[in-house]
C-alpha cells in the first residue's frame, strides 16, 4: 500500500474517536499540516469525512452510507443463497441474484444452471441495464423523479431485435413491471437467452435486491420458462420475509 493512501486510510479510525483539527490530525499522522490538510481535502471530495464550522473534521455521511449499502448487500446475498439453491435444485436453471448500485446494476450471487450450456454471467459483473429482468424490477421500483432521471442517462444499444429502443419505450416497460410485480428478459440480450425474475423487499416494501431464473432457449421455452413464475416469485417471497424478520407468508 502506498504512503499516501496508507495516511489516509489512517484519518478515518482517528475520526472515528471524535472530531478533530487539522493540528491533532497531522500531529496524529506525524506529518505536517500542509500534508494532513491534503490528504483531508481528498477525504472531504470523496464525502469520506466532513468539514464541521468549527474547523474540526468528522467522518463523513458517505461512509456511512457505504458502510450500509455493504452490510445490506452482505446480508442479503448470505440470506438469499439457500434459497437460490433450492430453486436451482427445483428447476435446473441458472438463477442470480443483483442489487443497485450507484448507476449499475451488478450480480451478487450466481447459482450455475445443471445443463452443459451455461451462461457467461459473473459475480461482480453489472448487467445489461436496459434489457435485464432484474434491473427492470430494481429501477422501477425508484421514486418516479429517481426513476426518469436514471432512464433519461442510459445508453440504449440494441444487443437483439427486441432490445428497449430508447428512454421512453423503458419507462413504460417500467411502468408496467412496477404495476405486476414481476419482469422479464425474453431474448432482449441474447436471443437465445430468456429470463424471469421478481423482486426481494424490505421491511419497507422496496425492493433491495432482484433474482431470477434464465436459460438457453435450447433447454427451455420462454413459454415453459414463464411457467416457473410462480416459483420464482415464492421463493423472492420467502427471502424477503427471511431479510426483513416477517415470518408471516405472504396471503
Amino acid at each position: 500500500m502506498s504512503q499516501t493512501v496508507d495516511r489516509a486510510l489512517s484519518i478515518l479510525p482517528l475520526l472515528a474517536e471524535g472530531p478533530a483539527d487539522l493540528g491533532q490530525v497531522a500531529e496524529r499522522l506525524g506529518v505536517h499540516k500542509s500534508t494532513a490538510l491534503r490528504l483531508l481535502r481528498t477525504l472531504h471530495e470523496h464525502g469520506l469525512v466532513y468539514r464541521q464550522s468549527d474547523q474540526r473534521y468528522r467522518l463523513g455521511a458517505r461512509l456511512f452510507a457505504l458502510a450500509q449499502q455493504a452490510v445490506e448487500n452482505l446480508d442479503i446475498r448470505e440470506i438469499a443463497h439457500p434459497h437460490l439453491v433450492r430453486l436451482n435444485e427445483e428447476c435446473g436453471h441458472t438463477v442470480h441474484l443483483a442489487v443497485h448500485e450507484e448507476n449499475e446494476v451488478l450480480y451478487i450471487d450466481k447459482v450455475e444452471s445443471r445443463y452443459p450450456v451455461r451462461m457467461y454471467s459473473r459475480i461482480g459483473k453489472p448487467v445489461a441495464i436496459t434489457v435485464a429482468a432484474v434491473a427492470k424490477l430494481l429501477l422501477a421500483d425508484l421514486p418516479e423523479p429517481e426513476r426518469r432521471a436514471v432512464v433519461d442517462k442510459l445508453d440504449y444499444p440494441l444487443y437483439t431485435a427486441r432490445s428497449t429502443p430508447n428512454a421512453a419505450a423503458f419507462l413504460k416497460e417500467l411502468a408496467i413491471v412496477r404495476e405486476q410485480g414481476w419482469a422479464t428478459d425474453l431474448g432482449g440480450h441474447e436471443e437465445s437467452i430468456n429470463c424471469v425474475a421478481a423482486p426481494v423487499r424490505g421491511a419497507d416494501g422496496r425492493a433491495v435486491a432482484a433474482m431470477s431464473v434464465s436459460a438457453p432457449n435450447v433447454v427451455v421455452t420462454a413459454e415453459e420458462l414463464l411457467g416457473l413464475l410462480p416459483l420464482v416469485r415464492r421463493t423472492a417471497d420467502a427471502i424477503s420475509r427471511e431479510y426483513s424478520g416477517n415470518t408471516v407468508p405472504n396471503q
